[in-house]
């Protein structure tokens, strides 16, 4: 038997049966649109995730108080937090590595202005705050560069803080009352929008020393800095450490680069997007028992066929070649109606949920299309291993 003719029996079952054919893909399809569908969906809030962290760059370091490792006992009264002061991040400013320091102090309270009021976010933040998280101001200025322990009473607006407390008025110049304390307003924020369901723009921005008196605060609550791209984070970290150890005695904080941050986050989402194509992969396993089943049927109903083609000189390798093919060629034409069903229903959501973030990487869809090809393979085995193995007497003796 010539390829040719091996290839022209394939296809011709394939269209003859055709009600069958259709069941038999419909089960592979169905588990490469489950496949498509969920890992569109993860891939997209990979992204989506990586991006709004990356949005800040990814030469950034945060510094905490407090040192976020397992002791091997007791440390007593040498354990105690030392709080990140003011004049720790005066000195951080002066390293040469540094290139632009945000001291951070947040909490909530009431902001009021003529006769509105709220309760939002407040961030006690530097001068320097604009370069270091790649914010911009709408109108006015930011925070001037005071001596940090005589900041005057200055309050830059978010942009939805504006709107709610000023509506169309032009707020600069006027004052704001943030916690009872009366401040002028500077500025106005270009609208940021949300991060990972934090309002940006849901906020007042007022000098460091100013917040930690508002809250109480003995300390800095963080310390963000930025460093030039072509120098190493060790080497950054490295001149941090020598710096507030110094000053401290000992290493009682925890530095946080975004580099790090973002390369754990970009794990757990690939494991995470893994999982939901696993869970997606069983659809794919269930089509592949009905493809033994109904191929394992085609074989009892066409022994006849299977006979006479024995009879006509076709070897047994030739029969299985000729049935793994039928299997595959269903399980292909199957896997390639799921990958436009998947594909179709991702985007079809996204129309409908424009918040929600998906993307079909072209590895992905080639990755369940090939799958969805072995898995056929692997199924029409047994099925063909029957039908090669059949006596072309005894085969043609059932027609």
């Amino acid at each position: 038997m010539h390829f040719t003719d091996l290839l022209r029996l394939t296809t011709s079952s394939f269209l003859s049966y055709r009600m069958r054919s259709f069941l038999t893909g419909l089960g592979i399809a169905v588990g490469v649109a489950a496949v498509i569908l969920l890992t569109s969906i993860g891939e997209g809030l990979q992204r989506f995730v990586l991006a709004e962290f990356s949005q800040f760059g990814t030469h950034l370091i945060s510094i905490q108080p407090g040192k976020t490792q397992t002791q091997g006992g007791s440390v007593g009264i040498f354990g105690s937090v030392r709080q990140l002061s003011l004049e720790d991040a005066a000195a951080l400013a002066r390293l040469p590595q540094v290139e632009a320091l945000d001291p951070t102090v947040t909490g909530n309270a009431e902001v009021r202005a003529n006769t509105r009021s709220r309760r939002t976010m407040v961030y006690g933040v530097g001068g320097n705050m604009l370069n270091v998280w790649k914010m911009k101001v709408d109108s006015g200025q930011f925070l001037p560069a005071d001596d940090a322990e005589q900041a005057r009473a200055f309050v830059v607006l978010g942009s939805k803080v504006r709107t709610e407390i000023f509506g169309a008025e032009n707020p600069l110049g006027a004052y704001l009352h943030v916690g009872g304390v009366r401040y002028r307003v500077i500025g106005v924020m270009e609208s940021k929008g949300q991060m990972l369901g934090f309002d940006l723009d849901d906020a007042v921005y007022v000098p460091t020393a100013r917040a930690m008196e508002l809250f109480n605060r003995p300390g800095l609550m963080e310390i963000h800095l930025t460093y030039p791209e072509n120098m190493s984070l060790e080497r950054v970290e490295e001149a941090i450490r020598s710096v507030l150890i110094a000053r401290h005695g000992r290493e009682d904080f925890t530095l946080t680069s975004q580099q790090q941050a973002m390369e754990v986050l970009g794990s757990v989402l690939d494991v995470l997007t893994f999982a939901v194509g696993a869970l997606g992969g069983i659809s794919l396993v269930v089509g592949g028992v009905g493809i033994i089943t109904i191929m394992t049927m085609a074989v009892a109903e066409r022994t006849g066929e299977i006979g006479l083609l024995r009879a006509l000189g076709a070897q047994q390798k030739q029969v299985l070649a000729l049935f793994l093919g039928e299997a595959m060629l269903l399980a292909a034409a199957g896997g390639l109606a799921g990958l436009l069903l998947g594909v179709g229903i991702a985007q079809g959501l996204h129309a409908i949920f424009p918040a929600l973030p998906v993307h079909t990487p072209l590895g992905f869809a080639v990755l369940a299309e090939s799958s969805a090809i072995i898995i056929g393979l692997f199924a029409g085995v047994m099925p063909a291993r029957r039908a090669a193995k059949l006596d072309p007497v005894e085969a043609l003796r059932t027609e």
